[in-house]
């Protein structure tokens, strides 16, 4: 709050005083529309509108570089101006920002040009990547340095994805956004591991918070991020047992963590324990990874939708559901039917894990209806605290 000058932080309209709100807003309408149209494209129900590069590759694309990017944009653009104490992008350079990211989705729906899309998509994790690193550079943050070399490496994967939509490889679109999903992975390990125990603590009001393990965060961010690049270059895409035993590791390392930081009291409070499901999740997506590089699994769909819908979607609902009250001044305690959005969310992702492989299409249709509902709580519920000025007259 006082980082920048009170009367020119007042001075900017509400909306772009610091990165969570346009990006919050915008990322979770697209959450709420993307996977429903994704179903009604796939089952033909647009048979005279084609994305650029076809249903396929566009619902590949959107869940991570759009959606994912834009919440992930949101968040450490406001995050490390608490961190270093240097100034957030805010106003017009945020709304540059925005209206890059707003055009690049609404060229890869509307069918545009390849090379326009390129163009407005590829801009911008690099630009967020250098906004983060202009941040933390100038104070030697090291503790960061990782968050921007994970964001480099996703601008990569969206990167080859580009390229490959570019160049009609189907093959390399799909090994590209599969390691971009598990450079998410990373950031949510890295990430999760400051604000998991620390929200519990301080929601459970507990005096002693968990000992931190700097050896065991390190070996999942480490070990995530050359998973990563084993699948975006293609080594990992078929079955390898090496791989599988190094997925299995990175499952216990999850497992450990998990009962660290477990809590009985999180189950009175919907704010820590969609986190700790969430959290839960990346440990079920790497066991899968693992059982299918075994063989044990017939493909890794499973896994895959473990870790974007119940991981990344559900640590992105409970994150920004608690950031937005945070940072517009309210108290912790978000409105009740959150709690049934988390509850609806997480049986959606159940579906799509799960019941698909027994009821392929009412399986997706319900997980899609899950998802959908629970990002639209947010929108209607939240979307009138980003747009407006905090509630206790403070900037931010």
């Amino acid at each position: 709050m006082n980082v920048i000058d009170r009367r020119q932080a007042l001075a900017i309209t509400p909306f772009f005083r610091l990165g969570f709100r346009p990006f919050f807003l915008f990322g979770s309408v697209l959450a709420m529309l993307a996977i429903p149209l994704w179903i009604m494209g796939l089952n033909g129900w647009f048979a005279d509108w084609q994305p650029t590069g076809g249903w396929l590759s566009w619902h590949r694309h959107e869940l991570l570089f759009g959606f994912a990017a834009a919440i992930i944009a949101g968040f450490l653009l406001t995050a490390v101006q608490t961190w270093t104490g240097f100034p957030g992008l805010s106003g017009k350079p945020l709304m540059v920002l925005t209206a890059l990211w707003v055009a690049a989705r609404v060229a890869w729906l509307v069918g545009a040009p390849v090379w326009c899309v390129v163009l407005l998509d590829g801009l911008f994790l690099p630009l967020v990547a250098a906004q983060m690193a202009r941040s933390v550079w100038p104070v030697r943050q090291v503790r960061n340095y990782p968050l921007v070399v994970v964001l480099v490496l996703l601008a990569i994967a969206n990167g080859v994805t580009l390229y490959g939509i570019a160049t009609g490889n189907d093959q390399l679109q799909r090994q590209a956004t599969v390691g971009g999903v598990w450079f998410v992975a990373a950031l949510m390990s890295m990430i999760g591991g400051r604000v998991i125990p620390f929200f519990t603590q301080r929601g459970l009001l507990r005096k002693d918070g968990v000992t931190p393990w700097p050896t065991l965060d390190w070996a999942i961010l480490v070990g995530t991020a050359l998973l990563s690049v084993t699948l975006m270059l293609g080594w990992a895409m078929q079955t390898n047992s090496l791989i599988g035993i190094a997925f299995f590791g990175l499952g216990v390392a999850h497992l450990i963590r998990i009962v660290r930081w477990y809590d009985a009291g999180i189950w009175h409070v919907p704010l820590l324990w969609s986190l700790h499901i969430a959290n839960a999740w990346i440990g079920v997506a790497c066991i899968a990874m693992a059982l299918w590089h075994f063989s044990v699994l017939a493909n890794m769909s499973l896994a895959v939708h473990a870790l974007t819908v119940g991981a990344m979607g559900g640590l992105i609902l409970g994150m920004i559901a608690r950031v937005t009250l945070g940072h517009t001044g309210r108290q912790l305690e978000p409105p009740k039917y959150m709690t049934w959005a988390f509850v609806l969310f997480n049986l959606g992702a159940l579906s799509r894990v799960v019941l698909v492989d027994w009821a392929y299409m009412p399986g997706l249709w319900l997980a899609a209806t899950c998802w959908a509902l629970s990002f639209a709580a947010y929108v209607w519920g939240y979307g009138p605290m980003l747009w407006r000025a905090r509630v206790d007259g403070h900037p931010g």
